[in-house]
């Protein structure tokens, strides 16, 4: 599924994209312009129908599907949205959470986790960055999480994960800031949507952040879709909080 595009349009590749908060995120990219790649693990039909809103809303989408932990279908994944031109932005949503307590976390539980947020974001960035830097312009935005930051009980598999793209991210910043390619990280704290599920009920989201409520999808969307802007053009190499003041 996919709008006619434009030559003068920027591509967007958002893993993850057909979820809560990476649909937002396709949302916030469409309209600012971007052609938005949403891309799914699976569920095709899931992120063509967010591909479609944005279609409807004037602006220009596709979606694709592949796993983000398979490095030969990403690559070939990747090659096929090459073949149309550069992806000028990406944004690495793509994760998920098999939380428990260090002591009783199991192999496959820690190497799951970890494989999607952190192997993933390696095989789906790597391969777009010299097109970038060809192109003298790139934006890559990692989502994190406010457990990278302070930790949390039950997610050290998780928080390992995602601590883990702020170092990359740091580091892909030096490598690639002279190409006119930025790299950072957006961290949310409790968000509203299908992932904090009934870990987080109203009560124990006022004890924990001092704004007293969850974020909305949208208000993580609106800071990732300036950072892939020519506006953030200066700003490279962070790791900013959508926490409601967590930490």
């Amino acid at each position: 599924m996919s709008a006619q595009t434009s030559k003068s349009a920027r591509r967007a590749l958002v893993t993850g994209g057909s979820g809560d908060l990476g649909g937002a995120i396709c949302l916030a990219l469409g309209a600012a312009g971007f052609e938005v790649i949403v891309h799914a693990n699976g569920n095709l039909a899931k992120a063509q129908g967010v591909a479609q809103q944005i279609i409807d809303a004037g602006g220009q989408a596709q979606a694709v599907a592949f796993d983000v932990v398979d490095a030969e279908a990403s690559a070939a994944g990747i090659a096929a949205l090459l073949e149309a031109g550069p992806v000028h932005a990406v944004v690495n949503n793509a994760g998920i959470h098999d939380d428990a307590p260090m002591a009783g976390m199991s192999a496959q539980q820690w190497h799951r986790v970890i494989d999607v947020s952190l192997h993933g974001f390696f095989n789906v960035t790597q391969p777009l960055l010299l097109p970038m830097a060809r192109a003298r312009w790139g934006r890559v935005v990692s989502v994190s999480s406010v457990a990278a930051v302070i930790g949390n009980r039950g997610q050290t598999n998780y928080a390992a994960a995602k601590s883990a793209l702020h170092g990359a991210t740091k580091s892909l910043a030096r490598e690639m800031g002279s190409r006119g390619i930025t790299a950072n990280v957006v961290a949310p704290g409790v968000i509203e949507g299908a992932m904090i599920g009934q870990a987080f009920p109203p009560e124990a989201i006022k004890q924990l952040v001092p704004a007293a409520r969850a974020g909305k999808p949208e208000e993580v969307a609106a800071l990732v879709a300036f950072l892939c802007s020519d506006a953030a053009g200066y700003i490279n190499g962070q790791v900013i909080g959508v926490n409601g003041g967590m930490g």
